[in-house]
């Protein structure tokens, strides 16, 4: 892979699961890394219905650095969007980079 072939800068986030002062459950999104060179692959997009209401699903393919740190629930931020990771597949013949399968959130 080329240098130029990952033209984006992410924040690479890991959720961190807390209790609000009250006992309530509470996720929050604790940075692991910042400036994660990336590509994004392809965005495509569906509908579908989710209890009885119209739902709109946008899916990306990131391609990022080689890492082993990254697992399915971590989520990506760059570019004003949030990827949700649903995926990782690795390049094992290689290690020269990591798709990440991801759903956008609004």
């Amino acid at each position: 892979m080329r240098i130029g072939d990952f033209n984006q800068r992410a924040t690479l986030q890991a959720p961190d699961d807390g209790r609000e002062e009250g006992g309530q459950p509470s996720t929050q999104w604790v940075d692991v890394a910042k400036g994660v060179p990336c590509n994004v692959l392809a965005n495509t997009g569906r509908a579908q219905i989710a209890a009885g209401a119209d739902v709109s699903i946008v899916q990306a393919s990131v391609r990022v650095r080689w890492r082993t740190d990254v697992t399915a629930g971590m989520r990506l931020v760059s570019g004003g969007a949030t990827f949700s990771i649903k995926a990782v597949l690795p390049d094992f013949a290689k290690r020269n980079f990591v798709d990440l399968v991801c759903e956008v959130i609004d």
